[in-house]
This record gives C-alpha cells, structure tokens and sequence, in this order.
C-alpha cells in the first residue's frame, strides 16, 4: 500500500535502466525504503549497474525482470512475474526511443519498430497495469510523455507523434480509472540530460534527471494527473499552439 505520506511499499520500473525512472526510483527511496522490480531489456548492458545502483540508494529488495516493450504478446506474462512477489503500489513507465525523424519516416520497417516501442508497447502495458491495479483496488501509474507531444514540430515529428499518442492515452486512463482508487500521472518533461540526448545542443529548460524527478514525485505525492517538467513548459506550448503556422515554420525548432 501507497503510505500515509505518498510512499510505495513496492515499485515497479520499466525501463528499468532509464535515468529519469531510476532517479525517480531513487527520489521515493531517499523517503523511505521500498521493494523495487526493474523491468529491462534481457540484452541491456546496463542491467547490473542499475541493480547495484538501487541496491545502494536502500531498496529492501531489487529483482530485475526480462522486458521488452516491442514484445507486446509477452507483455500479460511480464505482468504476472512482476506481480509475483505481491501487490504492486506504483508502477513507473519510462522506456523508449529517441531516434532520428528524416531516417525514420523515409525506412518503413524501422518506423514500425520504433511506435511499436515508444507507443504501441506503453499502450499495451498501460492496459495490462490497470486493470492489474484496479484489481487490487489501490496504486499509481506514473509514465513519462513530453512536451514534443503537445505541439509537434516538423524537426522530431516522429518522436512528438508517438509521445502525442500515448499522452492522450494516458490521459484518459486516468479519467476511465476515476473512483478505482488507481491515479494516472503524465509528466510531459521537456530535454533532460541523459544518454539519450546526449550530442543534442542544450535546449532552454533544459533539467538534470534528478531536478525533473524531483518535480514528477513532488506532483504524484500531490495526487496530481498532469505535471510539465519545468512548470514553465505550460505556457511557452500555449503560446506555440496559438501560432499561425506560416510564423511557426520560420521558428528555429
């Protein structure tokens, strides 16, 4: 159970290598300990690492699962081995890719496999964790969108499409879950530095993995379903929405 003071007992991470999930892992670990599950790719380099890593910030327990997002007809049986140690109080979905935009559009089995990752596979595991959690009548879903889908711009359209899906998805999965005792937040960060942005020019509002957990916990213990990482990002996608789109072409976006 989800504590008094907004502390899971058990969390989930899938992706469990991403490090704005493991900073988030390592923001409720700094309130108290936690039983944590990384769910990571079975061929990731980075799994022991990740497991040592949480292990250090005093989880009372870390176990890694194989998980692959693309798999999506294993996914129901990811679930159970997730499950299989007890109740599950929040389950944190930060896996995908970045990818390139003009490569991608222009080579059709490639494009599939990425919206087969960054869309179709949280989709699917969105479905299978709420009806898990509904299930058990409490718990909390916390997946990572971005600010790229809310307005999505010609330079990352394929990356900004596939983050605009899943973020209306979620959305409403919050609201179908309304009454369940289950919360749905979506946190729409903009750039974070991490290995996945590594090379890319610094953007403005740019965080560290840590500043943008900090903010995502900080929300989720507030109960809310929606945060932008940073606040700012609101208002600077309102002001991008309500352009012309001749104007908005000639942005250097």
């Amino acid at each position: 159970m989800i504590n008094a003071t907004g502390n899971p007992q058990r969390i989930v991470l899938f992706g469990g290598t991403s490090e704005i999930g493991l900073a988030i892992v390592a923001q409720y670990l700094a309130q108290a300990p936690a039983h944590v599950v990384l769910a990571i790719r079975p061929d990731s380099p980075r799994r022991r690492a990740a497991r040592d890593q949480v292990e250090a910030w005093g989880a009372t327990s870390v176990r890694l699962v194989d998980f692959d997002a693309a798999a999506v007809a294993d996914h129901p049986a990811v679930v159970e081995r997730v499950w299989a140690d007890g109740d599950v109080d929040l389950a944190v979905l930060a896996f995908g890719q970045l990818g390139e935009a003009e490569r991608l559009w222009h080579d059709q089995p490639r494009l599939v496999d990425f919206m087969n990752v960054n869309l179709t596979g949280a989709v699917s595991l969105g479905a299978l964790l709420s009806q898990r959690l509904a299930g058990q009548g409490q718990g909390q879903i916390i997946v990572l969108s971005s600010v790229a889908g809310e307005v999505v711009r010609r330079s990352n359209f394929v990356y900004g499409s596939a983050k605009a899906g899943l973020d209306a998805f979620f959305r409403q999965l919050g609201e179908a879950l309304r009454g369940s005792g289950v919360h749905v937040l979506v946190a729409r960060p903009g750039m974070v530095r991490s290995k996945m942005t590594a090379g890319l020019k610094a953007a403005p509002l740019t965080l560290d993995p840590d500043q943008a957990a900090a903010q995502i916990v900080a929300a989720a213990q507030r109960g809310q379903t929606l945060v932008w990482v940073p606040g700012a990002f609101r208002w600077v996608m309102l002001a991008l929405k309500h352009l012309p789109a001749p104007l908005f072409r000639r942005l250097p976006l």
